[in-house]
């Protein structure tokens, strides 16, 4: 299969496996795109950065308190940010012949247009995705999951360690 999703539901392991493979030097340089980390602020999680793969760049995804008007919960979305440095990402690696990583296929990043059209170019191009992407339905994510080049694993809680 030429497009492997994962999925599950939040703290089940995604990102993390997605981070452990981007991190494993022999795959290192093979990858490009982006996966997302949270950061804590007083030993509690006030938000995201967007990571991108190989460089290590980092943006503000989103933030409990911001003032954007892209909301998800608590989180206020940096759609400058994922457009910035995901979506080139992403890019960059079909230019580049890479496997692109994206993580998360969700409700943050779902907010971009950019980011859509992206992570379409990669799924139509001959390059390899490797994407997590949210359980619950939604009709973009739910139409790439549909896909007939598309693989997707399903993580629960408990079966990785995160």
């Amino acid at each position: 299969m030429k497009n492997l999703f994962i999925t599950g539901p939040p703290r089940s392991g995604k990102t993390t496996l997605i981070k452990r493979l981007c991190q494993t030097p022999s795959f290192r340089q093979n990858f490009g795109g982006f996966f997302t980390e949270e950061f804590k602020e007083a030993g509690n999680r006030s938000g995201f950065n967007i990571v991108t793969v190989p460089e290590g760049r980092i943006g503000l995804l989103a933030k409990k308190g911001s003032s954007s008007p892209y909301k998800v919960g608590r989180y206020g979305v940096s759609i400058e940010a994922l457009d910035e440095l995901g979506c080139q990402a992403i890019l960059r690696s079909l230019t580049e012949g890479k496997i692109i990583v994206v993580d998360e296929i969700g409700k943050m990043e779902l907010y971009s247009p950019k980011f859509k059209y992206a992570l379409l170019k990669g799924l139509d191009s001959s390059c390899k995705v490797l994407a997590t992407i949210m359980e619950r339905p939604n009709a973009f994510a739910d139409l790439v999951k549909r896909r007939p080049d598309v693989q997707v694993l399903h993580l629960k809680r408990g079966t990785f360690e995160s």
